[in-house]
C-alpha cells in the first residue's frame, strides 16, 4: 500500500506575490518516491490563528507517516533544517488576516519548546553530498513558520508519537531576490531536489547522525 508524505507550503505574505516554499513543494505534488510512498503537496496560509488548524486537519485527512514543512527565510543563504519550536508568537509583522500577535503562545498550556523528530544533521549531510547548501538552524523565528513548526510538533508529541515531521526555512528564489539587492537566492528547481532528498533520507535514517551543527551565536 502506497504511504503518503505530507509537504507543505506558505502562501505569499508581506507584498510578495510568490512563496519559494509553496513554488518547491507543489510541483512535486503526486510524484513517488521508492514506489511505495507518495508525496502530497498543501498549501499553508499566513495566518497564524488558522494555520496549526490547516496543518493538523491534512495530517488527518492524509495519514502520512512523514510530514515536511518549507517555509521562506529571505535573507538566509542556505536550506536550513530548523532544530527547535518555541511556544511563542512575537509578530514582527502582521500576517494575511492583518493581525500582529506579540508574546501570545502557540498553543496555550503546551511545553515552552519542542525538538524536530526528523534527522536533522543526516538531511544536512545529504543535500550538501548533492552539492546543495544546507546547515543547522537553531531558530524559526517567532512568526507564522514557528508556528507551524510548534503545531506539528504538539500534534505529535500528544497524538501521534509514530510520525516523523519538522521543519524547514529555504531562500529567496532569484526572481524574488530581483527585488531585494544583495540577498542571496536558489533556483526553485535546487529547492524542489531538496525536497526530494530531505525525504528520502527521513525515509531511510532511523536513528540521526552525529556531526557538528550547532552554532555560537
Amino acid at each position: 500500500m502506497t504511504r503518503n508524505i505530507l509537504i507543505t507550503g506558505i502562501e505569499p505574505f508581506d507584498g510578495e506575490t510568490i512563496n519559494p516554499s509553496w513554488e518547491a513543494v507543489r510541483v512535486l505534488d503526486g510524484e513517488c518516491i521508492g514506489g511505495d510512498y507518495r508525496l502530497v503537496a498543501r498549501q499553508l496560509p499566513c495566518v497564524i490563528a488558522e494555520v496549526g488548524p490547516v496543518l493538523i486537519a491534512a495530517i488527518e485527512e492524509l495519514d502520512p507517516v512523514l510530514v515536511l514543512c518549507l517555509g521562506q527565510a529571505g535573507g538566509r543563504a542556505d536550506i536550513t533544517v530548523e532544530r527547535v519550536a518555541i511556544n511563542i508568537v512575537d509578530a514582527r509583522i502582521p500576517d494575511n488576516a492583518g493581525r500582529q500577535p506579540v508574546d501570545e503562545p502557540v498553543v496555550p498550556g503546551g511545553p515552552a519548546a519542542y525538538f524536530s523528530t526528523l534527522p536533522i544533521k543526516a538531511l544536512v549531510a545529504a543535500l550538501r553530498e548533492q552539492g546543495i547548501p544546507a546547515s543547522v538552524s537553531q531558530t524559526a523565528g517567532t512568526y507564522n513558520c514557528n508556528a507551524i513548526f510548534y503545531a506539528l510538533a504538539h500534534h505529535i508529541a500528544t497524538r501521534r508519537p509514530a510520525l516523523r515531521g519538522g521543519f524547514i526555512h529555504v531562500p529567496y528564489l532569484p526572481s524574488m531576490a530581483t527585488h531585494h539587492p544583495g540577498a542571496p537566492s536558489l533556483a526553485r528547481e535546487t529547492v524542489t531536489q531538496a525536497v526530494r532528498t530531505m525525504a528520502a533520507t527521513s525515509l531511510a535514517v532511523a536513528h540521526d547522525i552525529k556531526a557538528g551543527g550547532g552554532a555560537v551565536h
